[in-house]
């Protein structure tokens, strides 16, 4: 993220005038030591906005009152948001994120890609469109079908349960290590 992209979030998630929690991992985050929220930012959004460098992702999504999740579109991320239930905001940068969000977005309906190119209207109606929106409302109940889906596999009988035991017998059982 660049420093601009940062600023552009910023005035987007407050222009949204939404509560949010905002997790900034300095340096790792943002290019460049120099990047900080503008002042103004902070003050306009003490009451209803808190920014953390770090925080339990997993456990975060899965809080009731957590709506939307901007992520990246890593594998772990998304399945985290789907087992949470929380609907997407995609920002992909490289290896499988692309295609993550490509199946969140158009696949899957639980997700809208946010443009590269980061503009603060477009925060502003992505979150407004994520909470409040028909579309967010569509993606809300899509993720809570994949989420059943995805309790589905993993139960004795599932298909995910189905292929580790498979994976198991077929090359850790059969000595094929």
């Amino acid at each position: 993220m660049t420093p601009q992209q940062l600023i552009e979030f910023a005035w987007g998630l407050a222009n949204s005038e939404k509560p949010f929690l905002w997790i900034i991992s300095w340096p790792d985050l943002v290019i460049g030591y120099s990047a900080i929220v503008p002042p103004e930012f902070v003050s306009q959004t003490k009451d209803r906005g808190m920014l953390a460098s770090w925080c339990p992702q997993e456990q975060i999504l899965m809080h009731s009152s957590i709506g939307g999740f901007l992520t990246h579109s890593g594998w772990n991320s998304t399945l985290e948001a789907v087992c949470g239930e929380v609907p997407m905001i995609c920002w992909p940068f490289f290896a499988e994120q692309q295609t993550n969000c490509r199946y969140c977005c158009i696949e899957w309906g639980i997700g809208m890609e946010i443009d590269n190119t980061v503009k603060r209207d477009e925060v502003e109606k992505l979150v407004r469109e994520v909470m409040d929106g028909d579309k967010g409302k569509e993606m809300k109940k899509n993720v809570m079908e994949w989420k059943t889906k995805a309790e589905e596999a993993v139960k004795p009988g599932g298909s995910s349960y189905q292929n580790l035991d498979k994976l198991i017998a077929d090359v850790l059982l059969a000595g094929n290590v």
